[in-house]
């Protein structure tokens, strides 16, 4: 005894069925539902560049413009398709036909086309004019065509002309031949006025993604800017801080054998002290210490020192022999910082004399350390440049490191033009001042 097996699994579909299939389920969503959806026209933006040539007076009053041009459209529709019959009655009813649907576009566009397609026929009989489309007929339907292909997407104008023109050829077959009918020079103007207006939106469409790409590209430019920033950061920083913490874990480490006879609870006080230093000092090698830079670009970075106020001259030599004519000013009374402190102080007027031989190639920098109560005050200002080399343009990085670690800091920064058309930046961070010695 032999067993049939019976196949459930479904049978694959060729591209064109799904192509048609997609096709009608597109037309059923565009026409068919939601017919008499209340859909009004919304106002247009005032904020474009052609908005911004007229008056600020009259630009509340360009938002309905497109109201005011399809009301135009609907007298115009009006006026023609009430000449196309010599009795007075018939022609306001013919006109009426024919503006209706166009002004219907202002709150339910697909009821309007469907009413301006049914009016069609009713304007061909009571019309002396050609048919299958009297003269009315013929602009007020392509004008609520181009009005709803406007509101919606390209693949409804398609379905709006294609059942347009299938109206035209068995109409005109009907009164009396579509080959003597005006129904291919309907589907040309029509065809003409829709890819104009599609070409108008997909153009404008096109145009907001790009905007909206660029803006979503800017954005993660700069998330991606300040993360490198804090990386550097913190990389930098790393060093500082595990320098303190393997010196307190070493003097926790040697402070017993420095008091003769120490009591067990402070040998036991020390030993907690150092096990904390170390364990802290391991965490923050594992945990800051991914950030890192293994590449060649930085072979010797774990073992540099970080620089400190102290090496500015070093730093203002370099600048000048890169061609720039700098002064330093250093007011109050000179005194060691917290080394982050330092650091980032260092590390601003390095990046601000960097963008100013960048961007401002010939010009002059001045560079003011200002040690006051409560904090360090720095100012780097240059004047606009004079030289003959082109500025080199710049990702916008510097400014928003100089931020980043002045807000790490609690500080205060601003940076902006100068009045003599140069560049400033001020910053302020604030020191605890360090607890007097015991006299």
């Amino acid at each position: 005894m032999t067993e049939t097996t019976t196949s459930t699994a479904p049978r694959e579909r060729s591209p064109e069925f799904s192509f048609v299939q997609s096709a009608l389920r597109g037309l059923r969503a565009d026409l068919f539902q939601d017919v008499r959806a209340y859909r009004p026209l919304p106002r247009i933006s005032t904020d474009g560049p052609v908005a911004q040539l007229f008056p600020e007076r009259m630009r509340g009053e360009l938002e309905v413009l497109p109201h005011i041009v399809i009301v135009c459209l609907a007298l115009i529709s009006l006026a023609v398709g009430a000449t196309g019959s010599a009795d007075d009655v018939t022609s306001l009813v013919a006109g009426l036909l024919a503006a209706a649907p166009v002004a219907l576009t202002l709150v339910r566009p697909v009821l309007a086309w469907w009413l301006s397609l049914a009016a069609a026929p009713v304007l061909a009989v009571v019309s002396d004019s050609s048919y299958p489309w009297a003269g009315g007929s013929i602009l007020a339907h392509t004008a609520v065509m181009a009005i709803v292909a406007a509101r919606t997407r390209p693949r409804t104008a398609a379905w709006m002309w294609v059942i347009s023109g299938m109206y035209g050829v068995f109409a005109g077959e009907l009164f009396g031949g579509w080959y003597l009918s005006d129904a291919v020079l309907m589907a040309l103007f029509s065809g003409i006025v829709l890819a104009l207006v599609v070409l108008i939106q997909v153009n404008r469409t096109t145009k907001r993604q790009v905007v909206a790409e660029r803006t979503v590209t800017a954005v993660e430019r700069d998330k991606r800017t300040l993360l490198e920033e804090r990386t550097t950061i913190a990389r930098e920083l790393h060093d500082v801080v595990a320098h303190h913490m393997s010196v307190v874990a070493i003097q926790a480490e040697a402070a017993p054998y420095r008091v003769e006879n120490p009591p067990p609870e402070l040998e036991q006080a020390f030993v907690t002290i150092r096990e904390n230093a170390v364990a802290a000092l391991t965490e923050l090698r594992r945990v800051l210490g991914v950030v890192r830079v293994d590449s060649a670009a930085y072979p010797t970075a774990p073992d540099a020192p970080q620089p400190t106020l102290a090496d500015l001259d070093r730093l203002l030599e370099n600048v000048r022999e890169a061609g720039l004519t700098v002064t330093r000013t250093v007011t109050g009374a000179v005194r060691d910082l917290p080394p982050g402190v330092e650091l980032s102080a260092y590390r601003i007027v390095q990046e601000a004399l960097s963008n100013t031989l960048r961007h401002a190639p010939g010009a002059e920098a001045t560079v003011e350390v200002s040690y006051v109560l409560g904090g360090l005050g720095l100012r780097v200002v240059n004047g606009p440049a004079t030289g003959l080399r082109k500025a080199s343009p710049g990702a916008g990085h510097g400014i928003t490191g100089m931020r980043e670690r002045v807000s790490m800091l609690s500080g205060e920064m601003t940076a902006g033009e100068s009045a003599d058309g140069g560049y400033e930046i001020t910053v302020f961070v604030p020191v605890a001042a360090a607890p007097e010695a015991d006299a």
